[in-house]
């Protein structure tokens, strides 16, 4: 089935693009979610009368989204720890972890949107990736830290 892009979407295509899916993709997915409408004559024609609005929306988006990973690259999260034997974590530090941390911070984020490969089981520093949209993909610079030594690490980032 063929559909023309309301948005951009990854791995799909771009705003305006006329490309090929299934079905059940479109029917239950892309256009009830106003994503993407089908490719017939008429809804083409209509699009390209729309499509000036939908790239100003989109440009303004990507303005915002540039913005956020500004914030995002800006900050440095500690997140305290409690560890046992070996500095051994009890548990380990999630996407859920690092969102509420960003929340924190002021910059409200969906898990979802954070980028962990796989859950952090150790001490030390790492950098996380966050979609904030399509193109653009910052790195929050995390810190494990143990419990009780936050405040010191906070201290060291400060100066």
């Amino acid at each position: 089935m063929q559909v023309i892009l309301r948005t951009d979407i990854e791995n799909l295509g771009r705003l305006g693009d006329v490309v090929n899916v299934k079905p059940g993709y479109a029917r239950n997915y892309l256009v009830p979610k106003k994503l993407a409408l089908e490719a017939t004559p008429s809804n083409v024609k209509a699009f390209e009368q729309q499509r000036r609005k939908l790239e100003k929306r989109l440009e303004k988006a990507r303005y915002e989204a540039k913005d956020l990973a500004d914030k995002i690259e800006s900050v440095a999260l500690v997140i305290p720890v409690r560890v046992g034997e070996g500095d051994k974590l009890y548990g380990s530090v999630t996407n859920t972890h690092i969102a509420e941390a960003l929340g924190e911070k002021g910059i409200r984020i969906d898990k979802k949107k954070v980028e962990l490969e796989s859950p952090i089981r150790s001490l030390g520093e790492y950098k996380v990736p966050v979609r904030v949209y399509p193109e653009v993909r910052p790195e929050v610079k995390v810190s494990v830290v143990r419990h009780g030594e936050e405040q010191q690490h906070e201290g060291e980032q400060h100066e």
